[in-house]
């Protein structure tokens, strides 16, 4: 697939973290009561794992949960999948092969909702262990700040900052506002496409940030077959999951919230049509299954006759 290249010197500069060290807040505009309920009759609804909501609120809502479990984000993902989202992420990475190849430019990567920096982390290494390429640089953003600042933390113990390479921002996936059009090699979402309020507007967003010849690439969890091992994975999610976030994170209501997101996305063969439609090429179905479709990678090009 169309990847570009990486990174060759280890910059010395350090990129300060542009978080806010003040929390976000997200709440609805206030009028005339009249107004008020008016606006709230007409406001378009979506869902929040099962129950049915405003559009304005689902935001805070999501936000709420990945500030809960953003501490233990990791070690609970290891604890519900048995470490397998591990070579998940692996595969993942190795899949897009990011890194300077001979001839090439290194890349500029954005990883959307990259949270505690798994992602990034691994396309660093790939291009440094692959490709000896210390030159691409990784945008890792996320509408929650205590997440980032979980992934800066990270990247500060691990040696990844202080350098050019790796920047954390906080971003709205829909609207990525201080992402310039065309400038992204490649754009990632790891397990957080589910989790935005209007999947498409993220998707278009994708799409204007990415040079023509751009990637995208999403990795979600999916629809598992055949259907006696969906309803085997169906029971282990809904009571096994929420009672360990309670035992282990101490929080059930919000690893509740994210199994019931995980039953609300889109088939396999939905989403691959929601990145067409954005303006996607695609190649053959558009995704690739993993683990019986617990998983799914999906892939798409913008194309080189884009002018946008």
């Amino acid at each position: 697939m169309a990847t570009r290249s990486l990174y060759r010197t280890a910059a010395s500069k350090r990129i300060i973290a542009t978080i806010p060290r003040t929390s976000r807040c997200y709440s609805a505009s206030k009028g005339p009561s009249d107004q008020a309920s008016s606006s709230s009759a007409s406001e378009p609804e979506t869902h929040f794992g099962f129950q049915t909501v405003k559009e304005s609120l689902k935001t805070s809502k999501v936000h709420d949960v990945f500030s809960s479990v953003a501490a233990s984000y990791d070690t609970m993902n290891d604890v519900m999948s048995f470490g397998i989202h591990r070579l998940w992420k692996d595969h993942f990475v190795r899949s897009l092969d990011p890194g300077r190849k001979p001839g090439g430019q290194p890349l500029k990567i954005l990883d959307v909702a990259g949270g505690t920096g798994d992602i990034a982390f691994r396309m660093l290494d790939n291009a440094a262990k692959v490709y000896h390429d210390f030159e691409t640089s990784v945008i890792v953003a996320d509408i929650n700040g205590d997440m980032l600042r979980e992934g800066e933390k990270r990247a500060m113990a691990s040696g990844y900052l202080p350098s050019n390479r790796i920047s954390f921002k906080v971003e709205d996936a829909e609207t990525l506002n201080s992402i310039p059009s065309s400038s992204i090699d490649l754009y990632t979402i790891s397990f957080g496409i589910r989790n935005v309020t209007r999947i498409q507007e993220a998707l278009k967003s994708a799409y204007r940030v990415l040079k023509p010849g751009g990637v995208f690439a999403c990795m979600e969890f999916s629809k598992v077959s055949p259907a006696p091992l969906d309803a085997i994975y169906q029971q282990y999610s809904f009571t096994v999951i929420p009672m360990m976030g309670q035992l282990v994170a101490g929080d059930r209501d919000s690893y509740q919230y994210l199994v019931e997101s995980i039953k609300r996305f889109p088939s396999q063969q939905n989403f691959a049509q929601m990145i067409r439609d954005a303006g996607f090429l695609t190649a053959g179905r558009g995704y690739d299954e993993l683990t019986f479709g617990v998983t799914s990678i999906w892939k798409g090009i913008k194309p080189v006759e884009a002018q946008k």
